[in-house]
């Protein structure tokens, strides 16, 4: 979780909620902004949490295994400053409905429409760390703890139940897919498909205590000027968002 612009300076924040404890402050990477380790309770409603550490107004919350460019990293937070009551970031889902099982699914399949942006790496204004802890019942959260991935889709709902607004993805990401804890070989695949039920169950159970379905289906997504254009690289701001 890496913070940008608002009152505060920018700094990082680790939430660490592995048994072990963390390693020694000599043993982190140097970096050219403070870096807070914050101990987390092992709940994955911990990130969402308003710390007090978390100064500015943007948040860039990023998984363990999410890795982006400075170019990427730039881009996205000029467009949340355009944007900055929406959720803004890279991986995206979709929710649809499905009329054989009479319940709302959940795909990553890649479409032509978007309704959830995971936080795995995605810039969202701090305030929403405040309803997330403090707006929702508590038994929201007891949901997200209990199931794998379940934080994403409540944040998303959220959002989307304040706004009535989608969330808006940047550029195009293929080789962004949600991990799982690694497994003994030939359970990953059994691993993955307990996630997406649990995920499909989590939405289901949302729009079950909201009463409605919250999340808004976009069809947009923002590239920079001159994106995949055969121009040369030179005219272009964000080259490194087309490397591979």
């Amino acid at each position: 979780m890496t913070q940008t612009g608002g009152t505060g300076g920018p700094k990082i924040l680790v939430l660490w909620s592995c048994e072990k404890p963390p390693p020694p402050s000599g043993k982190w990477p140097q970096t050219t902004v403070p870096l807070t380790i914050i101990q987390g309770r092992g709940k994955l409603s911990d990130r969402f949490f308003p710390y007090a550490a978390i100064q500015t107004d943007a948040v860039l919350s990023l998984d363990e295994h999410t890795s982006l460019s400075t170019s990427e990293v730039d881009f996205a937070f000029v467009v949340w400053r355009s944007f900055p009551e929406r959720i803004v970031g890279f991986p995206s889902r979709s929710h649809f409905w499905d009329p054989e099982q009479r319940r709302w699914g959940y795909t990553s399949k890649w479409t032509n429409e978007l309704s959830i942006v995971l936080t795995a790496a995605a810039f969202y204004h701090r305030y929403y760390h405040s309803l997330f802890t403090e707006y929702l019942p508590a038994g929201l959260r007891e949901l997200v703890d209990g199931l794998a991935a379940c934080e994403d889709i409540l944040m998303n709902v959220l959002v989307a139940a304040v706004t009535k607004l989608p969330p808006i993805k940047v550029t195009q990401r293929k080789q962004d897919k949600e991990t799982v804890p690694q497994q003994v070989k030939g359970t990953a695949g059994v691993a993955g498909g307990r996630r997406f039920s649990q995920q499909q169950d989590c939405l289901n159970q949302l729009v079950d205590w909201f009463g409605y379905m919250p999340l808004v289906s976009s069809q947009l997504r923002l590239d920079p000027v001159l994106f995949k254009d055969q121009v040369s690289v030179l005219r272009k701001k964000y080259p490194r968002l087309e490397k591979p």
